[in-house]
């Protein structure tokens, strides 16, 4: 698909329909008994199929995600309403169980990011020296935005990119490399998520904090379960979109404040006003768990919460081209190599600590992906683990900036080596 070729559709409203049929279809035909999509839902997890047809679609140009508003309706609403909603009945107590191992998974994916940039560089540039040059700009300085991408999030990858200097010609083609290898790599993610027990099995790992957590969030809230009515159901959604516009009224407030007077705080996303939304929205969603609003989970809150999650991943899906790899493969070969030494860092120190598969999906996701698309894998091992896919991301946030500077710095050197 070119950058020029317009989609077979356009309309809105036929795309928003494509993506709750295919929504729909999946859902219905996974919870069915038939013995061949019994069988089908054993090997392709459902999750992944919301993900991928989209993708599909985009892909032959049927819809575009690129002229497409759905994403931005995703993230900017039912994002920030499906954080209040998925966090609204937290167990802090029980949140403590998953110890500091998720922590340090994160920061094992941030460290496998700096040092997968310069390593990929050097593999391949030893092979394929043309790939050294973006047109007429170096390389490396294009692939340190894909480590402030990579790390933290939008905000911490424009900084790289006043930082170095790269091309407006040589961001472009790294955003391609940056969407297309993340998106991949999600996909494997939500994959595996169905069947963890695989991978910890490979780890070594010690799975019983999980499950134990899963038990206890899932015990807790099955006695509250109640026949939800019309009134609970508007006072549910007037309590998610409520504060989803209370979050968006306050972001548009500190977002430019910060902005304007300290300006220099840019590189740690602190202008950033979708920064300030997954902020303001996920501590709304924290407040209210102490307040008698955590009984909307007895009439479904974390149930809605999920359904905007799994239109947010079908929209994230819309935005991916899997044809892109054809326009300048050697960069994405770059892109290739650079993750998987970042998974085999994230691997070799979950087998060492006997991490679960959990920390090392959702400490990757908080880093390559974002709050935009962690809390959506958090979420694809158990619903009530969302929050912790949050509160990562905001950690890469914070890290980005740093680290991908020092990536930067590495590439440098490295395409010095080569050039």
């Amino acid at each position: 698909m070119t950058e020029s070729s317009t989609p077979l559709l356009t309309n809105e409203a036929v795309v928003l329909g494509i993506l709750l049929v295919i929504l729909a279809l999946v859902f219905h035909t996974a919870s069915s008994t038939h013995r061949f999509w019994v069988r089908f839902y054993k090997v392709i997890p459902s999750l992944l199929l919301c993900y991928f047809l989209p993708a599909l679609l985009n892909t032959f140009n049927v819809i575009s995600g690129e002229t497409s508003q759905l994403y931005f309706v995703a993230s900017r609403f039912f994002l920030p309403a499906s954080l209040i909603l998925l966090t609204i009945s937290i167990d802090f107590k029980s949140l403590r169980m998953l110890g500091s191992k998720a922590v340090i998974m994160f920061f094992a994916g941030t460290v496998g990011v700096m040092l997968g940039g310069p390593l990929a560089l050097f593999l391949v540039g030893s092979m394929f020296p043309d790939v050294l040059y973006t047109g007429d700009d170096e390389v490396w300085k294009g692939l340190a935005t894909i480590s402030g991408s990579w790390i933290g999030g939008g905000a911490n990858q424009a900084a790289m990119l006043e930082v170095f200097g790269a091309s407006k010609e040589a961001f472009g083609q790294m955003i391609a490399v940056d969407v297309l290898v993340a998106n991949v790599w999600m996909g494997f993610l939500l994959y595996f998520s169905q069947k963890p027990e695989k991978i910890d099995k490979l780890l070594n790992a010690d799975s019983r904090p999980i499950r134990e957590l899963e038990e206890r969030l899932e015990g807790l809230q099955a006695g509250k379960r109640m026949m939800p009515t019309i009134t609970s159901t508007m006072v549910l959604l007037g309590v998610a979109f409520g504060f989803t516009g209370l979050s968006h009224f306050l972001s548009d407030i500190i977002a430019p404040y910060f902005a304007e007077n300290f300006p220099e705080l840019e590189t740690y996303s602190i202008t950033s006003g979708f920064f300030w939304l997954v902020i303001i929205a996920t501590t709304a969603g924290l407040v209210l768990s102490f307040t008698k609003a955590r009984d909307l989970e007895g009439y479904g809150a974390s149930r809605f919460g999920s359904v905007f999650l799994y239109f947010l991943v079908a929209t994230i899906g819309m935005s991916m081209d899997l044809g892109a790899v054809l326009d300048n493969p050697k960069l994405f070969l770059v892109g290739a190599f650079w993750i998987t030494f970042h998974i085999l860092i994230m691997l070799v120190v979950a087998r060492i600590i006997r991490a679960p598969f959990f920390y090392v999906a959702v400490g990757s996701q908080a880093n390559i992906g974002g709050a935009a698309s962690a809390p959506i894998v958090a979420a694809a091992f158990n619903r009530y683990l969302a929050p912790v896919g949050v509160l990562l991301a905001v950690l890469g946030y914070a890290v980005g900036t740093y680290g991908a500077y020092l990536c930067g710095l590495m590439l440098q050197y490295v395409w010095n080596m080569l050039a």
